[in-house]
């Protein structure tokens, strides 16, 4: 086994199987450790604002001269990507336009090639092996399973003539549900998606909703923070999922994607629950089945309107939200989180329409509920903060700007560290309304 990670052991977590624990002390903010991606890929929608080797945003990215398509900040970072790179150029140039895999079998590719040139261990293996990762095939309902033989298909079709030997069936049916299960998705500060990598070491924490470490992003570097005091002898708990909604729909949301009951304090204590679930003050308050008529019909709405959005344009994608609030409304408080699930993708859609008064007026509704139901220095606060204070300036309130810009800072410092870029840029704009 390797040195593994100061301050930190790998144990066997009763009830849980294998986990992380501290053994000394973190102050809140402190860098537990960080993990370098075993393998990562950056998203297709953010080529052209982000370095296809370190990730770093910025305007003077030069291209690939071969397949136009991936962007370099200067040529080590274009040479450091090369390996990796040319699987995918030779079939970019190949297929054109039919070129289009998802991200996770690019992904999926990508580990297979590393797997050949380095068999050995990887600096981001130092507690966890990648082959150790849980793939849960005994748990696989039909649609998973047929996921998994639409990603197998499509790995063939896209690379079977860029990688020689691929894998066999079973193999890859292993991979692609270890990925599914055990890899994370790159952030920016704004919580946009910017690609999909794995991370072993990171891997291996167990899942808390209450939970004591933070996973942000440097780059292709993955960088886990206490949140909170950790003693020796703790274990260390990261969140897998959105912890805005209440119990019964995180369990929910685990099973279905983790394959475990989660136990933790907040799941039997529930204490959230009452808040996030909060009804209107009417002068007789609703009926339980009436209530729970109502969340039935908002996970149908959220289920619904995720699928629209591949097909539906703005202004309709706005009026499905808008009805939706309307009718909810009669039931919900705004402060429940279903209204916020709402108010959040409607602010999204009027982001995207560049209708900044109406992303503002849902933004509003949204940051005090946020506070209380996410845990402290969540990064859904903080993203929300940043993107009030930017609206804001935009529209010329520069004291109000300000004030949001400055209460996700203090966030930010806590969940990225005070010497992060992003923490970095968002004092620059503080500092330049002064």
């Amino acid at each position: 086994m390797n040195e593994g990670i100061e301050g930190t052991e790998r144990f066997l977590s009763p009830g849980s199987g294998r986990g992380l624990r501290a053994v000394r002390h973190f102050s809140a903010g402190e860098l537990v450790f960080a993990c370098p991606a075993y393998s990562y890929v950056l998203t297709v929608n953010e080529r052209e604002a982000h370095c296809e080797n370190c990730f770093s945003r910025r305007e003077d990215l030069f291209k690939c001269g071969k397949c136009k398509q991936a962007h370099y900040c200067n040529v080590e970072c274009q040479r450091s990507d090369w390996t990796m790179h040319k699987l995918e150029c030779v079939a970019m140039c190949a297929d054109g336009e039919n070129w289009c895999p998802s991200e996770t079998v690019r992904l999926v590719a990508r580990i297979i090639l590393k797997q050949r040139v380095t068999p050995e261990r990887d600096p981001s293996e130092r507690l966890l092996l990648l082959s150790e990762f849980e793939a849960h095939l005994d748990k696989m309902d039909s649609e998973k399973d047929e996921m998994n033989h639409a990603d197998i298909a499509a790995l063939h079709h896209f690379y079977s003539k860029h990688i020689s030997d691929i894998p066999g069936d079973q193999a890859l049916t292993e991979l692609f549900a270890q990925v599914n299960c055990n890899g994370f998705t790159i952030e920016d500060e704004e919580l946009s998606h910017l690609g999909s990598a794995v991370f072993p070491d990171v891997a291996l924490m167990n899942h808390s909703c209450s939970p004591n470490v933070i996973v942000t992003y440097k780059g292709t570097v993955a960088e886990v923070r206490a949140i909170r005091e950790i003693d020796p002898g703790d274990e260390v708990f990261n969140s897998y999922i959105d912890l805005l909604y209440p119990t019964e729909d995180r369990k929910e949301r685990l099973l279905d994607s983790y394959f475990f009951s989660c136990q933790c304090t907040e799941c039997t204590s529930k204490s959230k629950d009452k808040a996030k679930m909060e009804t209107r003050k009417l002068s007789s308050p609703p009926k339980p089945e009436k209530i729970k008529a109502m969340v039935h019909y908002a996970k149908i709405v959220i289920e619904e309107f995720r699928r629209a959005k591949h097909y539906k344009t703005p202004s309709e994608l706005l009026e499905i939200c808008e009805l939706s609030l309307e009718k909810m409304g009669a039931i919900f408080a705004d402060t429940n989180v279903y209204m916020l699930h709402m108010m959040y993708q409607a602010m999204g859609v009027c982001l995207y329409m560049q209708d900044w008064d109406g992303a503002l007026r849902y933004g509003e509704k949204i940051v005090q509920p946020y506070s209380v139901h996410y845990p402290a220095y969540s990064l859904n606060v903080a993203s929300m903060y940043l993107k009030l204070g930017r609206l804001y300036l935009g529209l010329e309130k520069k004291k109000q700007g300000i004030r949001a810009l400055k209460r996700a800072v203090a966030i930010m410092e806590m969940a990225h560290g005070k010497d992060h870029n992003y923490v970095a840029e968002v004092k620059r704009e503080i500092e330049e309304q002064k």
